[in-house]
């Protein structure tokens, strides 16, 4: 008999949106499994940890996070091999993934490694987007309004052109370049409206119209949200 692996979805920080089945399952697995800094505490646990019955073995998938250079190829191989092993042993395995695992989620690495030999099933979480959208008040979308997803880092001419051609807007992966994102903003006559979310549903959550936001720089857990134009 082999064991399942779950990925699931611990929402965007605040552990009381985690759903109930993420609490059933995170509780009943022998083993977690979660992705952490080469040094510290794990983000995705510590959503998590209200939750940790104790005694459950824990595997820290350590990497360094937020230097945008993923997916890290070996560190998953390894993760994904120690995984496996253990669901051949007939253990269930609980992965916890920051927001929504197939959402710019760390699992999707991990699932395309293990579904072609072990069970794989995802459990969705709150993601960033419905978490920043919520906190800030701020419908992002309304009846055939289209949303556009924007990774900041692009370079400046394609994330020019998704800026032009968008109606709502969600710029992630903010972090060191928010300078960027306000002057792109800015050229393109998107500020106004615009508003930056940082650490979403965390006691630290702080919300602001981009443009009275000073600095180049943001934490990397922020989000700027921009409304459609026609709304």
């Amino acid at each position: 008999m082999t064991g399942t692996v779950w990925g699931i979805g611990v929402g965007p920080g605040d552990p009381e949106l985690l759903t109930l089945k993420a609490v059933r399952l995170i509780r009943a697995a022998a083993v977690i499994a979660y992705p952490a800094p080469v040094e510290g505490e794990s983000f995705a646990r510590m959503i998590a940890a209200p939750y940790l019955p104790g005694g459950q073995e824990e595997i820290a998938i350590r990497m360094p996070l937020g230097d945008g250079q993923f997916p890290k190829q070996s560190i998953y191989e390894a993760a994904a091999a120690a995984i496996a092993t253990r669901v051949a042993e007939g253990l269930d395995v609980a992965v916890l993934c920051e927001g929504d695992p197939f959402f710019y989620g760390s699992f999707m690495y991990l699932y395309a490694r293990l579904v072609v030999s072990c069970p794989v099933q995802v459990v969705p979480g709150v993601s960033s987007l419905m978490a920043c959208a919520g906190a800030a008040g701020l419908p992002i979308a309304r009846r055939n309004e289209t949303l556009t997803v924007v990774p900041a880092p692009l370079p400046d001419d394609a994330l020019r052109a998704r800026l032009v051609g968008a109606e709502a807007l969600a710029i992630i992966k903010v972090g060191r370049h928010l300078g960027r994102v306000r002057r792109l903003l800015a050229d393109c006559a998107r500020l106004d409206g615009a508003c930056l979310v940082e650490r979403a549903t965390l006691a630290s959550q702080r919300i602001a119209a981009l443009r009275d936001v000073g600095g180049d720089t943001a934490p990397y857990f922020s989000m700027v949200l921009v409304p459609s134009a026609r709304s």
